[in-house]
């Protein structure tokens, strides 16, 4: 299949008809085409501009496969096969699911846990290629993930210059320090931002370098995009991008996305971080809520407020409650277009900017703060056994004395009606992969919706969300102590105190706008069962 199949099902007498006619009469489709700043209004026109040229890559991204391809035959005749991606949020979101596809192995190293990142630099490093991908090139969490990886490199005798190449924009501080150090350079277009960079470097180095066929990724998306740039109702992008605006204005605003049989069954990671950093934003927006099929709690049963989407090619399963659901399936190119035109025209729904990210950079500034020792540490409320119990100010009643308490008085403040339950895991996402599991479990025991997200990585993606869109949420953190802490090469912190003062920092930001946020930290991995059990009773 070389193109998209969509089905839609709004609900009858939803203003769906009437808003996917006024996007064809103002020309969206072939104006997006054309890179128009104008469409999200006055105060979105500045950023537009220097932020659509995503909507060619199908095209102009081709000079980058035989580069990638050459550098691919070098490294193998070097013996080296094993290929690590250091990026965060759209760097490497897109990569994952592009080597899922196609089957080949690539490592995502988008944590700042010391647990992980260890065994990351002790796996295969005499076979090791590492991709260092970061847009800005002051990423920091990618700065450390790099640092430590010259060290791995250095400690056995491996020159770095042979083994790490670099993703970044033309004239970034990332840039100039590759160059000198140097290693092999592959400059991404900066008038792409990074949640719509799949087909950009960003997407395609690592990818290539893996061994997935990035050229027949193109190919997809170029089959496609004729049918993208016409103002018609039949025009895919127009038809999902009214469909979920349509939906969200009529306040069914959650989008439950689940795997029907697809070959990339966690597509829903990517366009996650697709529609909730560029929805969520002025009060408004479209929560993502991942599940793992559609027999799952939120899914099945669902929310009135959610709006059911399979991707694959299995039917769409039942009814939803709210009377909106969609399917889409299609090769992954085709699909990661079409869902970055929809999320473009929903924003024009919704009436906000899909390009900005107004509420990334606090969380990074009072992380910047606790670990420059402005902040003071967090005072726990109590202890109850293995869990220290933190909570943001004001919401948490007198006479909490056990975790499980603690986690019934954050789920007794939901919206029956609007709320949500983000769970926020700054732990080792493949060793405590298990704890994902309470997803399932709490949207059982709530009947909301509840999202599962890792951090550091969440925060390049539905952290947006959290602080910009509705404040319908409460925010349940789990950390742990490590194994073993690991130093940042020529940093005055560690990962671990690094990864700690992401957690507080984005704690804090939250509590100031509102949400209500607690935190179960625990003295060591093996106690996460007793969280599992605080989550669940």
């Amino acid at each position: 299949m070389t193109s998209a199949d969509l089905w839609l099902g709004p609900p009858e007498g939803a203003a769906y008809e009437q808003v996917l006619g006024e996007l064809v009469g103002d020309k969206v489709a072939s104006r997006i085409a054309a890179q128009d700043p104008t469409l999200w209004g006055e105060a979105a026109e500045e950023e537009a501009g220097k932020r659509l040229a995503w909507v060619s890559l199908s095209e102009s991204s081709r000079g980058l496969v035989p580069d990638i391809a050459a550098l691919g035959v070098q490294l193998r005749e070097q013996g080296v096969s094993h290929v690590v991606l250091c990026g965060m949020g759209g760097s490497s979101l897109a990569p994952e699911v592009i080597c899922e596809t196609a089957g080949v192995e690539l490592t995502v190293l988008d944590s700042s846990d010391p647990d992980t990142v260890r065994a990351a630099t002790e796996d295969r490093l005499a076979e090791t290629v590492v991709v260092v991908s970061s847009k800005s090139g002051g990423t920091v969490e990618t700065d450390s993930q790099r640092r430590a990886y010259e060290k791995a490199f250095a400690d056995v005798g491996i020159d770095a210059a042979q083994r790490i190449v670099v993703v970044t924009d033309p004239g970034s501080p990332l840039e100039q320090s590759a160059r000198n150090a140097g290693y092999r350079v592959f400059l991404a277009d900066p008038s792409v931002g990074g949640r719509y960079s799949a087909l950009t470097a960003f997407g395609l180095v690592p990818s290539g370098l893996a061994g997935a066929d990035i050229e027949s990724l193109l190919d997809d998306a170029e089959a496609l995009r004729p049918r993208l740039e016409r103002d018609s109702e039949d025009n895919p992008g127009l038809r999902l991008g009214a469909f979920l605006g349509s939906a969200a204005a009529a306040g069914v605003d959650k989008l439950v996305l689940a795997d029907a049989g697809a070959a990339y069954a966690h597509l829903g990671d990517w366009v996650e971080q697709l529609v909730a950093e560029s929805t969520g934003k002025e009060g408004k927006g479209i929560l993502p809520v991942v599940v793992d099929g559609r027999d799952a709690p939120n899914f099945d049963p669902s929310t009135a407020d959610s709006v059911l989407v399979s991707y694959g090619p299995d039917d769409v399963g039942k009814e939803p409650a709210s009377g909106w659901h969609a399917a889409v399936d299609g090769p992954l190119g085709a699909q990661m277009l079409l869902w970055e035109y929809a999320t473009a025209v929903a924003g024009r729904v919704i009436g906000i900017n899909p390009f900005d990210q107004p509420d990334v950079e606090s969380p990074k500034a009072a992380a910047r703060e606790m670990l420059e020792g402005g902040g003071t540490s967090p005072t726990p409320v109590f202890a109850d056994g293995p869990i220290t119990v933190y909570a943001s100010d004001g919401w948490l009643p007198a006479g909490c004395s056990s975790a499980a308490d603690a986690v019934a008085a954050l789920l007794d403040g939901l919206d029956a009606e609007h709320g949500y339950v983000a769970v926020q895991a700054y732990l080792d996402r493949h060793r405590d992969a298990a704890l994902a599991d309470v997803r399932d479990g709490l949207a059982t025991r709530t009947g909301r919706p509840v999202t599962f997200g890792w951090g550091p990585r969440f925060l390049h993606s539905t952290g947006q969300y959290h602080k910009g869109g509705p404040g319908t949420g409460v925010y349940l953190q789990v950390t742990g102590q490590p194994e073993a802490d690991l130093a940042v090469p020529d940093r005055p912190f560690t990962f671990h105190e690094f990864l700690t003062a992401q957690a507080v920092g984005d704690g804090r930001v939250l509590a100031k706008k509102g949400r209500p946020v607690l935190r179960l930290h625990v003295s060591s991995p093996g106690d996460l069962d007793a969280v599992r059990r605080a989550l669940l009773q």
